[in-house]
């Protein structure tokens, strides 16, 4: 009986193991692509550069980059150990959930704060839409990210190495406090009610944004960020949610590694419920190229006429082929027009 006991658990784990690997690097892969693209668009097209919107999508997509690395890490080391070795290395634990959780809070802030610079661009009001700068979101953005450092410093050091539980929260204050404030107000409720219902009430602005004397390029945009925006807060909250109630579930009810079936059964849960989160960090990429065509005919624009052609002006300057002044300065004001589309 326990040598089939045993085996099951065997062979839970081998599954949780193998689907930790594939989702990791897949997820890794799209990750990297995804935000990396973001990243570059957003930083490219002029009527990007000068958005504070984008601003803030810019920095989630810097942030998800980063978050990238530690998933992969987090497989790589899977694939040798068969878990994450943090119950390995007392340094691993607590880094790896410091920066973990800098850049879930950046993540989740940052599209807080996108869709509330949203609602107030986009509202009818003028003063209101004065009030976001994209000066005044270097602040909030700079201010945040201190808090996020800060806090996931001081909260990364309350985890600690069990024999029997691996790499947890130790200490009972700063359980409470993960049960009570963290996972279900700070990364939980708090960011979900925000972002949600700023991007509904920034939907509702553009719905009505025709009755408003604005040129057309203003009016474009502002349709289609409020639709990035609207389309990310739903798969936020999707994403989300689910791990943050398996979060508090696991910090007040961790699985000793001494009944082996119950600890492949819940390294199986969390696997899943991992794969969920890190679809947090890959998705919006594609998300925005889903939902918006006008995002798909930019990148396309960036990519194609940017890019190629970036790259083969520079082919023909190695080469000699040079082409005349004239010819360039036209080219170039034709492509920043290309901006606006």
């Amino acid at each position: 009986m326990s040598s089939s006991s045993s085996s099951v658990s065997d062979g839970i784990l081998k599954f949780a193991t193998q689907y930790s690997i594939y989702t990791g690097s897949i997820a890794f892969i799209f990750g990297i692509i995804g935000n990396a693209l973001n990243i570059f668009v957003f930083t490219q097209l002029k009527l990007f550069r000068t958005n504070q919107c984008i601003f803030y999508m810019t920095i989630e997509s810097i942030s998800n980059f980063i978050y990238q690395f530690l998933s992969i890490s987090l497989t790589i080391l899977t694939s040798i150990y068969g878990d994450d070795a943090t119950g390995r290395s007392f340094i691993w634990c607590k880094f790896k959930s410091i920066l973990s959780q800098i850049c879930a809070l950046t993540t989740f802030y940052m599209i807080c704060f996108s869709a509330v610079d949203q609602f107030f661009s986009t509202n009818y009001r003028y003063n209101l839409r004065q009030m976001c700068t994209l000066k005044l979101g270097r602040y909030f953005a700079f201010i945040f990210i201190c808090f996020a450092v800060i806090h996931s410093i001081v909260f990364g050091f309350s985890y600690d190495i069990q024999p029997k539980f691996g790499c947890i929260i130790s200490d009972y204050t700063w359980i409470q406090y993960s049960t009570f404030f963290l996972y279900p107000i700070l990364v939980g409720f708090l960011p979900i009610v925000i972002a949600s219902s700023f991007s509904i009430l920034a939907y509702h602005n553009v719905r009505h944004i025709v009755r408003r004397q604005l040129p057309i390029v203003r009016r474009k945009l502002d349709k289609q960020i409020t639709a990035m925006v609207l389309t990310r807060v739903i798969a936020f909250v999707c994403l989300v949610l689910p791990y943050n109630i398996y979060c508090i579930y696991a910090v007040n009810f961790p699985t000793s590694q001494s009944v082996p079936k119950d600890y492949a059964i819940s390294r199986l849960i969390q696997a899943i419920f991992s794969s969920i989160n890190i679809m947090n960090s890959v998705i919006n990429f594609y998300i925005f190229i889903i939902f918006s065509s006008r995002f798909r005919r930019q990148v396309k624009l960036v990519l194609v006429k940017k890019c190629w052609q970036s790259w083969k002006y520079w082919c023909c300057s190695v080469n000699n082929q040079i082409e005349p002044d004239n010819n360039i300065e036209p080219r170039n004001s034709h492509m920043e027009s290309d901006e606006n589309i």
